[in-house]
């Protein structure tokens, strides 16, 4: 019987170094991103305290394409608001148990007074002031413990679009407790935290995005966003 030499058992250890990521590990945020770090082909995976969470398939109407409005929205309102950022799917370091992967996220520049920022690995860190997910129901974990991790980790706005329940929810968060933003008087959301970005979710649950981006191009005509605007970038005073 041959066995192997020195070399071919160092190689096979070496191969055997680093597991993969499986659906439920229950890892600390160092070891998630080691492993995560060795699969290039797994395009999404989140640690939501403590635990490995790798999602199906996307479908395309039941995710994809709501995903694809849904950036479209965020990411128009980023385009006319210096001092914004939207962000797709990127991985965000919350604290030490938690390292989420939104859908859509919106976050204020640090050097505009934003509470998250970009760290010397290119992720985000800490909690940006709004997060977005595409969920099926109201049964997924984005309405459960990812929602309780949120609110925790002090993201100040969350929405979740169901698709399937044909519903939209946006979270404030006030005193530590999200609460539901009320629809206005025409029935649009607006955000508190970012003046201008309004959501008609009637226009967004039909598929119209048109309507959706005419209502936040006039939140963007708003007084409150040229305020806000201002407020980001404030006036510099000559000595």
């Amino acid at each position: 019987m041959a066995f192997p030499t020195m070399a071919t058992t160092a190689t096979v250890s070496s191969c055997k170094t680093v597991p993969p990521l499986e659906n439920g590990d229950v890892l600390t945020r160092a070891e998630f991103e080691r492993r995560y770090e060795t699969m290039p082909h797994l395009k999404k995976a989140e640690l939501i305290e403590g635990v490995v969470y790798m999602p199906s398939p996307v479908r395309h109407q039941s995710h994809g394409h709501p995903h694809t409005r849904l950036i479209t929205w965020l990411g128009y309102y980023e385009a006319n608001t210096p001092g914004v950022q939207a962000s797709d799917n990127s991985t965000v370091r919350l604290d030490l148990d938690n390292e989420p992967q939104p859908d859509g996220l919106l976050f204020i520049d640090p050097a505009c007074g934003g509470q998250a920022h970009i760290d010397a690995d290119d992720y985000i860190a800490g909690a940006p002031e709004l997060v977005a997910e595409v969920a099926a129901s109201s049964a997924s974990y984005d309405l459960h413990v990812k929602l309780r991790v949120y609110r925790r980790n002090g993201v100040r706005e969350y929405l979740v679009w169901r698709v399937l329940d044909q519903a939209v929810d946006w979270f404030v968060l006030r005193a530590g407790q999200y609460e539901p933003l009320p629809v206005d008087t025409e029935g649009l959301l607006r955000s508190e935290v970012f003046p201008g970005l309004w959501l008609d979710p009637a226009a967004l649950l039909r598929g119209d995005l048109a309507t959706v981006l005419a209502v936040v191009q006039r939140g963007l005509a708003s007084p409150e966003h040229a305020a806000f605007v201002a407020r980001l970038h404030p006036p510099t005073t000559t000595p």
